[in-house]
């Protein structure tokens, strides 16, 4: 098994994530802006999952990682990617990001880049593998141990063998992961975010999530 760093990990997604792929057998490294409060995140779930689990700043968990996770609300993703930029080359960043533009979180918000994976790619240049995923995914789904998540995970990238990493670890994560083409059709993923969070609120889902019909 790999070295997984999850940037942003002390939060939902990150800490849905760390104890899926913590359980996987992965290593996984909690980064945060906050040391303490990632070791203190990752001490919670090593208890819950065992393993080997750590946490530190966000540069710390990076070193030494083959697939990064980025789950930063996307206020923070261009700065935290600016100062991370130099230890992310070489490596498969996964991007879960969707540009919210809180409190209207129910209405797409496309930025000037169309998309954060999009924005993510040009900031990092080609030394760096940018796959968007997870966007459809509900954080408490991905939490709850007791039952697999619902749904699909549509992923897209350039990088034929960063995708395929990253199906994966999707397959880990207790998901059927989808190639859904090139890195610039992380727009409508994205933008297919803020429909789900609408549906959640109008019929008081749990999480509502999207399912590929026919195929196989």
């Amino acid at each position: 098994m790999s070295v997984v760093a999850i940037v942003g990990g002390t939060g939902k997604e990150g800490l849905g994530l760390a104890l899926r792929l913590g359980k996987a057998g992965h290593s996984i490294r909690i980064g945060s802006r906050d040391g303490a409060r990632a070791r203190a995140r990752a001490g919670e779930v090593r208890a819950r999952v065992g393993g080997t689990i750590d946490g530190g700043d966000n540069a710390w968990a990076i070193a030494g990682a083959e697939v990064v996770w980025l789950c930063v609300p996307y206020g923070a993703h261009h700065e935290t990617l600016v100062g991370l930029a130099a230890g992310l080359a070489g490596k498969i960043l996964v991007d879960i990001t969707v540009p919210l533009a809180p409190p209207k979180v129910t209405r797409v918000s496309l930025p000037l880049g169309l998309s954060a994976a999009l924005e993510a790619q040009e900031l990092l240049g080609r030394e760096t593998a940018v796959v968007a995923t997870l966007h459809h995914v509900s954080s408490a789904h991905l939490s709850d141990l007791a039952h697999a998540p619902e749904g699909d995970a549509l992923l897209c990238g350039d990088d034929e063998r960063a995708k395929e990493v990253v199906l994966g670890q999707l397959v880990e994560l207790g998901l059927r992961g989808l190639d859904a083409g090139p890195l610039q059709n992380a727009i409508a993923l994205e933008a297919m975010t803020p429909l789900l969070i609408h549906l959640t609120k109008r019929y008081k889902s749990a999480g509502a999530s999207l399912r590929v019909t026919g195929i196989p």
